[in-house]
């Protein structure tokens, strides 16, 4: 058994506990409050001066996936040969040792759950999968979720890798949505028919892995994450979801400022990010903060992603502290790092705030967590310390 105390901790959906004490067994949280009785014979960390929170969740990541610093023999996250690739999975792809650049500087900032996706070279790109970021000697081992959604794109990316660099479809965004419709079609003719023939085994459609895949989605089980930075894209996203009865998430969601109501009436949530790129792409020229707050106040649920490859995962924590800067409650922004993104991903009865019978996911800082000036000193993950400065 393990007991942090004298800790200001932030439970992030029941307050802040001014002093307190988390008290952790069998990689879970068993008590938290300011009058815990630590048992005799727990190991006791004293964390006065220091705080306490949730593990950070990032929802949209290919570390692991595009090795840090390896160059092409480490880049596994676009199988970019076919705009259609609804059977390849971020899970075959995810190197998990630990001298993986992205996942060390995962643990070293705190964030200790993340969505590790493929790319967004291709129209669909194959699903993802929820791991906590502590390097095993299998990534099975890691896995929380898989799969956890199908990555699909809109806009430049997969114009540019087909439509400019292969001259072939799509070249343009309506050529994006009309395969993208094609396939969904496809699929939804090989479900009727699976069922219609369940009983007649001679009759039923020969197995095709991508429809199989994509069968999940249009069932309703999957949700679709939805690579588009600008707001048009978005709705033509929305669009073909409505038409085929799919669940979606809006990843990058640039230009959610325009649409912010639109999104709220729609219930679908945003995964905004990565703020601190360079706009290399004319899509991402309004990428500007003060989109979460305008995303905040008309009632989207609002995560913040880094889309981090590599070491950038740990501008999570100064990303949400710019969305502050720029207008966004400072709650909402530690909730768009933890709690929200776990809700986001399904995972929230696990991950994303300190509760009791919630995995023991922790992160303490030696000041405010959205001071960029405060460092991270201790890590938990399922109650096992994985770093500690």
């Amino acid at each position: 058994m393990l007991a942090l105390v004298n800790g200001k901790i932030l439970t992030i959906t029941d307050g802040v506990i001014k002093k307190g004490t988390v008290l952790v067994e069998d990689g879970k949280i068993k008590a938290l409050g300011a009058d815990v009785e630590v048992p005799s014979g727990a190991k006791v960390i004293n964390c006065r001066g220091k705080w306490v929170m949730p593990g950070l969740v990032d929802a949209h990541v290919h570390i692991g996936i595009w090795e840090e610093s390896v160059g092409w023999a480490g880049n596994d996250g676009n199988e970019a040969t076919d705009p259609i690739t609804p059977h390849v999975r971020a899970l075959d792809g995810i190197k998990a040792n630990a001298d993986e650049g992205g996942l060390k500087a995962a643990l070293e900032n705190g964030v200790t759950t993340v969505q590790i996706l493929p790319g967004s070279a291709n129209v669909i790109g194959g699903t993802g999968v929820i791991v906590k970021t502590v390097p095993k000697t299998s990534v099975d081992e890691m896995v929380l979720v898989e799969p956890s959604g199908m990555k699909v794109a809109f806009g430049e990316n997969p114009k540019r890798v087909y439509g400019v660099d292969k001259k072939v479809l799509p070249s343009t965004r309506m050529g994006v949505a009309g395969i993208m419709r094609e396939w969904l079609y496809k699929t939804k003719t090989y479900m009727e028919k699976k069922d219609r023939f369940k009983d007649e085994p001679d009759k039923l459609p020969e197995k095709d892995l991508r429809l199989e895949a994509l069968e999940p989605v249009l069932r309703g089980v999957l949700p679709m994450r939805v690579h588009a930075h600008r707001a048009d894209d978005a709705i033509t996203a929305i669009r073909i979801c409505e038409e085929f009865g799919i669940k979606m998430s809006w990843e990058h969601a640039t230009e959610g400022h325009r649409i912010a109501d639109l999104v709220a009436a729609k219930g679908i949530p945003a995964v905004w990010g990565p703020g601190l790129n360079w706009r290399s792409k004319w899509e991402t020229r309004e990428r500007t903060f003060e989109t979460l707050k305008t995303m905040y106040d008309a009632g989207v649920k609002i995560a913040i992603q880094t889309d981090a490859d590599n070491g950038k995962i740990g501008f999570l924590p100064i990303s949400a502290a710019l969305a502050v800067r720029d207008g966004l409650p400072e709650e909402e922004a530690l909730k768009a790092i933890t709690i929200n993104p776990a809700e986001i991903l399904g995972i929230a009865d696990r991950v994303g705030s300190l509760e009791v019978g919630k995995d023991a996911d922790i992160r303490v800082t030696n000041g405010d967590p959205l001071d960029p000036r405060s460092r991270v000193e201790l890590v938990l993950v399922d109650g096992e310390i994985v770093f500690s400065r």
